[in-house]
């Protein structure tokens, strides 16, 4: 099922994440989707309104589309603090590490708990899986 769900995010390559701000919701393209330790994760640096958004509520929804189906993915964005977290994201996207290091007080992976994935089209019933 994770697989399933990494597997679209990663062929769309970029993904839409919406967050709460306050009584704002809060929608940005997103690119870092990762699988550690059983858990999807995603990347950002603590310093952005991004990070704090989803300290203060950890409620966040994901949006992809490949140009036929789409899926959407409702989940609870936990703080993964560990360096092996951070070193495993970065592994994936090297790019990064020219504004993201391991341990530097910025970098922060937060995994996706509580999922509700849903694959969606206009020629098939939507699929859901949850984990």
């Amino acid at each position: 099922m994770i697989q399933e769900v990494y597997d679209f995010l990663k062929t769309c390559r970029t993904y839409y994440l919406a967050t709460v701000d306050g009584d704002q919701a809060r929608v940005r393209p997103f690119g870092t989707v990762d699988i550690f330790d059983g858990r999807l994760t995603i990347q950002t640096g603590r310093s952005k309104d991004v990070a704090k958004q989803m300290l203060a509520n950890p409620k966040v929804e994901l949006c992809a589309f490949d140009g036929d189906r789409w899926l959407r993915v409702a989940a609870s964005a936990v703080e993964d603090p560990r360096l092996e977290a951070q070193e495993h994201m970065l592994d994936a996207y090297p790019h990064l590490k020219a504004r993201y290091q391991p341990g530097d007080g910025n970098t922060i992976i937060f995994a996706l708990e509580q999922v509700t994935a849903t694959f969606s089209s206009f020629t098939e019933p939507p699929r859901t899986l949850r984990f």
